[in-house]
């Protein structure tokens, strides 16, 4: 007999079970009823500070202002990620923009850039404004624009402490949402294997229909109740280890990053965030190739002095996901699925699509909790595979020689869904057939940015007949050349509009 879906329960909180939960109680609320347990002992980890895009319309989905959403997180924006020492540690970068190229779906502006007749500069700077912004300082729009509003698409940089606290207070506060404090002791299950109830140590059983398990590393629904394995990926990604620390900005007014710096290090790299008040530096490696020692001697030389009287926080972490995301009537969001390290920021990226998948597809009856599941299996293990080789094409790219990066490019670690399309990228630039998932996590532009931004070469001579078009390409370059000019000279720098926004916020759409 079917049973209808009339209270959904979701244990863990932080950035996973709040975003979960501001997006069901919005797109449910009046029907379904929201509980979110937490344990008041259990920090959030909090490793993920970088958004993509996407995060600007999922708060705006959920009802929070950005400007309130920016002055409460310490948020900044976030343009592109960019890349130090990754190609042969020879002070050589490349980034990752958020916009794409000039010209994307009309033309395949990367068989032109590589004719030196055409352009002489790197493949970003040839095809986006957006590096330059990055690199001058300049923010993304003008305190003039409204909220949400783009001029260069961007996400953002923000503190996943403040950023869960802002929604819960909206999802509790505005939402409906049911909050409770409390440690899982027990996990009840049916003769199905269905989630019944979960008992507790404050409030005793609850039942519901439903159960989201956003319980960190621990998976304590998904993982150790429902015994989904975990699938280790540190074959291919090596990193297992994170020193982070929280660094203050010496003079107040210091210029903000508006892009992730990433930096290669002997055993791994470093991520370097700007906020508003600090930076979030951390150094992610591998405990194969450099001791614990080694790896706080590197931080402390990339902040330089002020590391010596700083907190360094040491974060283990196992790389890899679950089998599947979903069983019976229980699926994960957030560490309770899988972690990779932060290199592109896909942890909030993977919390977010999660929590708006649930959202719009929540199984209004028993009957659908089986055909949904097995959707949102198929879509999260097409989106983790994509992630592990975008991943993975950093480490295959570079030319670097130290024993953990080799490591990274032996034939054996790379998967072979990422030797193909490297295969493929011999005679043609990454395009859209290269990405059937309707749900791939990374665009065929952003596997161009970093393809051609380490150093990677096409040869298109095999495919000459198909590049006929030199004086479309050349007006594309030139449209870019003055957007670039246009605006460098109309927006303001990153720390302005920072500075604007927390004084007075933006209009209002």
């Amino acid at each position: 007999m079917s049973v209808l879906t009339k209270h959904v329960v979701i244990v863990g909180g932080g950035t996973a079970g709040w975003l979960t939960a501001s997006l069901l109680a919005k797109q449910h609320g009046q029907s379904v009823k929201i509980t979110l347990i937490e344990s008041s002992t259990i920090p959030t980890v909090g490793v993920g500070e970088g958004t993509w895009p996407s995060m600007r319309m999922t708060l705006q989905k959920i009802g929070i202002s950005e400007s309130e959403f920016i002055t409460k997180c310490n948020a900044t924006f976030k343009q592109a990620s960019k890349f130090v020492n990754w190609i042969a540690n020879s002070n050589d970068e490349y980034y990752h923009p958020f916009t794409a190229p000039v010209g994307n779906g009309k033309i395949d502006i990367a068989a032109y850039w590589q004719d030196p007749n055409f352009s002489q500069s790197s493949f970003c700077d040839a095809v986006t404004f957006q590096s330059m912004l990055c690199r001058e300082g300049i923010a993304p729009k003008s305190i003039a624009n409204k909220e949400y509003e783009t001029v260069a698409n961007y996400g953002y940089h923000l503190d996943a402490g403040k950023f869960a606290e802002l929604l819960k207070n909206h999802s509790v506060e505005n939402l409906g949402v049911e909050h409770l404090i409390g440690n899982v002791t027990a996990v009840k299950q049916d003769q199905h294997g269905n989630i019944r109830a979960i008992d507790t140590d404050t409030v005793g059983a609850i039942e519901a229909e439903f159960f989201v398990d956003c319980s960190g590393f621990k998976s304590l629904l998904l993982g150790e109740a429902l015994k989904v394995p975990f699938i280790a990926k540190n074959d291919i990604l090596m990193s297992d280890t994170a020193l982070a620390m929280q660094v203050p900005y010496e003079n107040p007014q210091q210029p903000i990053a508006c892009q992730t710096i990433s930096t290669a290090q002997e055993a791994g790299w470093i991520w370097d965030i700007g906020l508003q008040q600090r930076r979030g530096v951390g150094y992610v490696y591998s405990s194969q190739y450099a001791s614990e020692e080694q790896a706080k001697a590197t931080l402390k030389k990339y902040v330089g002095p002020q590391a010596d009287a700083l907190t360094i926080r040491k974060i283990e972490f196992k790389t890899g996901h679950r089998e599947i995301f979903w069983k019976n009537n229980c699926v994960a969001v957030g560490l309770a699925s899988g972690f990779l390290e932060p290199l592109e920021a896909s942890a909030l990226m993977l919390v977010e699509t999660s929590a708006n998948f649930i959202a719009d597809q929540l199984p209004l009856t028993s009957d659908e909790m089986l055909p949904m599941s097995r959707r949102f299996n198929q879509v999260f293990q097409a989106k983790w595979r994509g992630i592990i080789d975008f991943l993975k094409l950093h480490y295959v790219l570079s030319r670097r020689e130290e024993p953990f990066w080799q490591a990274n490019k032996a034939p054996s670690s790379i998967p072979e869904s990422l030797s193909e399309l490297l295969a493929l990228w011999k005679h043609r630039s990454p395009n859209e057939y290269d990405f059937l998932q309707n749900y791939e996590a990374f665009s065929a532009e952003s596997y161009a940015y970093v393809l051609y931004g380490a150093g990677f070469k096409t040869d298109f001579s095999l495919a000459a007949h198909l590049h006929k078009q030199s004086e479309r390409a050349q007006k594309y370059f030139k449209m870019k050349q003055q957007q670039s000019e246009q605006l460098a000279y109309r927006l303001p720098r990153h720390r302005e509009l920072i500075d604007q926004i927390t004084q007075q916020g933006f209009a209002k759409i």
